[in-house]
């Protein structure tokens, strides 16, 4: 071997040497539990008796039990309002914030990343109470004339999930916003000068200048945003505890009452997985579709 490769050599293993710390720590608190769980997840197991072998017995109740898919499929929809409405939220806002500076911007920012701040516990109280048949959300609708539509939000079967949704809304367009604008300050602002030139007005500046060069932004946004779609666990807990019913069970309460109320490790194992699996393949697809074209 060569001195240059004994040199390369060298420089790589002290690289290795400084990674190891940060590595076995994910190794011991990450990998190894998720591979615990995928274990588990073979086994019919309360969690304190000797458990007995299930194969693949505990996935397909995933697949097949209404209740278990049907939490799924409340994930899913929790997406829209977790996800896609506070990108929305926050393009709209990056619109109106990024084209001219205004006075008073850090007040905004401070403003719309409250939420972010704010623990998601005392958000779901907050919530629960402006719900509430005497909270602010009726007594605004009965101060416009629209007392017709109150009702308990929360305990209506037909808007408790979107009622819940809305408040993930609230909570993630901030977050959105300030992605967004951390973005815009990058464009050369030779680009908008272009655009401006060529007849552009706000809108179509907007469009054909900011949206393109927010695509990194974009694709970190939908990627948090999903993942706190789909392992959304506080608000539901503490906002509906996922009544009525079943309306507003979500795939990580359900791993929770399977796990610690009726004894069912294995099957609670399972769902993990399975979530597991589903925030991978969208977390993947999306940072491929997100991926500059070469």
């Amino acid at each position: 071997m060569t001195a240059r490769g004994r040199t390369r050599g060298g420089r790589r293993l002290r690289g290795y040497l400084f990674v190891l710390p940060a590595l076995a720590v994910y190794l011991a608190f990450a990998v190894l539990p998720a591979l615990h769980t995928a274990y588990l997840s073979l086994f019919d197991w309360d969690g304190v008796t000797l458990g007995s072998w299930a194969g693949l017995d505990n996935y397909r109740r995933v697949f097949t039990d209404p209740a278990l898919r049907g939490s799924v499929v409340n994930a899913l929809v929790l997406v829209v309002f977790f996800a896609l409405l506070p990108i929305l939220a926050g393009l709209l806002l990056t619109a109106l914030l990024a084209r001219h500076r205004r006075p008073g911007m850090a007040g905004y920012r401070l403003l719309f990343m409250l939420p972010q701040v704010v623990p998601l516990v005392a958000v779901g109280v907050t919530w629960r109470w402006l719900y509430g048949e005497d909270g602010l959300v009726n007594e605004a609708l009965d101060a416009v004339g629209l007392g017709g539509f109150t009702r308990a939000w929360l305990g209506d079967f037909d808007w408790a999930l979107i009622a819940v949704g809305l408040v993930g809304t609230w909570v993630l367009s901030g977050l959105c916003m300030m992605l967004f604008l951390s973005g815009v300050h990058k464009v050369d602002p030779q680009l908008y000068e272009a655009a401006r030139l060529d007849g552009a007005g706000p809108v179509r500046e907007f469009v054909s200048v900011t949206l393109p060069q927010l695509r990194g932004e974009l694709a970190v946004a939908l990627t948090v945003t999903t993942v706190a779609a789909l392992a959304s666990f506080d608000i539901v807990y503490v906002t509906t505890g996922g009544g009525p019913g079943e309306e507003t069970t979500v795939p990580g309460l359900l791993i929770y009452r399977l796990a610690f109320s009726a004894g069912k490790v294995g099957l609670a194992s399972a769902l993990g997985v399975v979530l597991s699996l589903l925030i991978l393949v969208i977390v993947y697809l999306v940072n491929r579709l997100s991926r500059t074209p070469s």
